[in-house]
C-alpha cells in the first residue's frame, strides 16, 4: 500500500494531513485547561430563551429576547435560541421540561411571575439545569436566579397619574374611582401591583377605590375592551391595562367612550396617542443584558433573588415623551414629576 503512496505521489500529502491531525489533537488537550469536557464548554455557551407567549406584540418580551441577545455578542461562540411558548399557560412546564431533557442549554432564561413555579418544578427532574428569571422570584435553588423589579414602585406611579387625570375630567372627578384590567390574577398582582395602584390612587385623594377586573388570559381583546366598556358605564374614567394582548381592546373601549388608559410595563404613548396618558415602565431589555453577562462570566448569583427598582434605573415613569405633554395638562405633568423625583432620589420609598 505504501509503495502505491510512492507510485501515485501522494504520500507527502498524507503524510502533512497525519501531522495535522496529531497537532490539532494536541492542542485541544492544551487548550481544555479547565478540565470540563469540550461538550459541556459548549454547553455553557448556549443559551434558550423562553418566551412566555410570542413575541410579536410584546415588547417586554422583545426587550427580554434582545438583552440576552446583546450579551451574547459581546462573548465568543455563544448561541441564543428564542422559543415562544404560546398562550396556553398550561403548556409551559412541558415546553420547558423538553429544552431541560434535550441537554443542549446551559442556562434558560425568562420572564413571568408564574415561571420561578415551573423552574421549580423543573429543576428537580434536572437538577443540572440551570434558569435566569425576570419578573418573578424564587429564593434557595442552587440552580436558579431571579430578579423582580420592584412593581410597588411601578404601580404606585399608575395609580398617582391615573387619580390626576380622574380628577380632571367631570364622570371620574364624582366617581373617585380608577380602574385595572389585569389578564389573570396572580401574587404579584394581588399582593402588590393592585395595593401599589390603589395607594398611588390614594395619595392624590383617600376616598379613591379601584374597579378591578379579569380577563382570564393574555389575548382576548374583545373580553378587554367588553371589561373595560362596563367600567367605564359605571363611572371610571381612567384604566391602567395589565393584560397582554387584551390590552389593545381596553384602549379601544377608552377611545371610544372618550376616557383614558395608562400602560404599564413599555411606552404606551403611541398606541393611542391622546388616550395613553402614562405608561410606567420597566427596563427589561438593560436587566436581561446585565444578568446575562454575568452569568457568561461566571458570577451570576444562583441561588438569590433580588430586586430593583426606580432608583437602580430598571422601573420609571416616562416624561419625555411629546405624546405625553399632549395627553396631559401642565399642571398634572408637573404634580406628576414632583412623585417621580421624589421615588428616583431615594426621598419616598416604597417596600414590598
Amino acid at each position: 500500500m505504501i509503495f502505491n503512496f510512492f507510485r501515485k505521489g501522494l504520500l507527502p500529502g498524507f503524510l502533512i494531513c497525519f501531522a495535522v491531525l496529531v497537532l490539532t489533537g494536541c492542542g485541544a488537550k492544551k487548550s481544555n485547561k479547565s478540565g470540563v469536557s469540550p461538550a459541556a464548554e459548549d454547553k455553557s455557551k448556549k443559551i434558550a430563551v423562553f418566551i412566555p407567549g410570542v413575541m410579536s406584540g410584546s415588547p417586554i418580551y422583545e426587550m427580554l429576547a434582545a438583552g440576552v441577545n446583546r450579551a451574547a455578542a459581546e462573548q465568543p461562540d455563544v448561541t441564543v435560541t428564542v422559543i415562544e411558548g404560546g398562550f396556553n399557560q398550561a403548556e409551559w412546564e412541558k415546553r420547558i421540561t423538553a429544552l431541560a431533557a434535550s441537554g443542549i442549554y446551559g442556562l434558560i432564561v425568562s420572564s413571568n411571575p408564574s415561571l420561578p413555579a415551573i423552574a421549580q418544578s423543573v429543576s428537580v427532574k434536572f437538577p443540572e439545569q440551570q434558569f435566569l428569571l425576570l419578573d418573578g422570584e424564587v429564593m434557595g435553588n442552587p440552580r436558579i436566579y431571579s430578579l423582580r423589579y420592584n412593581q410597588r414602585e411601578q404601580a404606585f406611579m399608575a395609580g398617582h397619574i391615573a387619580a390626576l387625570v380622574t380628577l380632571g375630567m367631570p364622570a371620574g372627578e364624582a366617581a373617585r374611582r380608577v380602574g385595572l384590567v389585569a389578564g389573570q390574577e396572580y401574587p404579584a398582582m394581588n399582593d402588590i401591583i393592585l395595593p401599589g395602584y390603589l395607594a398611588g390612587a390614594r395619595s392624590v385623594d383617600p376616598s379613591f377605590t379601584v374597579d378591578f377586573r379579569v380577563v382570564g388570559n393574555w389575548f382576548d381583546a374583545g373580553a378587554g375592551a367588553s371589561l373595560a366598556a362596563d367600567m367605564i358605564r359605571g363611572g371610571v374614567a381612567v384604566i391602567l391595562c395589565i393584560a397582554g394582548g387584551a390590552n389593545e381592546g381596553v384602549v379601544q373601549a377608552a377611545f371610544e367612550a372618550g376616557a383614558k388608559a395608562v400602560w404599564f410595563d413599555t411606552n404606551g404613548y403611541g398606541i393611542r396617542p391622546g388616550t395613553v396618558v402614562g405608561s410606567s415602565v420597566l427596563h427589561q431589555d438593560k436587566a436581561a443584558y446585565e444578568q446575562t453577562k454575568r452569568y457568561l462570566e461566571g458570577t451570576l448569583p444562583f441561588g438569590r433573588a433580588e430586586m430593583v427598582g426606580v432608583s437602580d434605573g430598571f422601573v420609571d415613569f416616562v416624561e419625555d415623551d411629546p405624546r405625553y405633554a399632549g395627553a396631559v395638562s401642565p399642571e398634572i405633568r408637573s404634580k406628576q414629576a414632583e412623585l417621580v423625583g421624589r421615588i428616583r432620589s431615594g426621598e419616598l420609598r416604597l417596600g414590598e
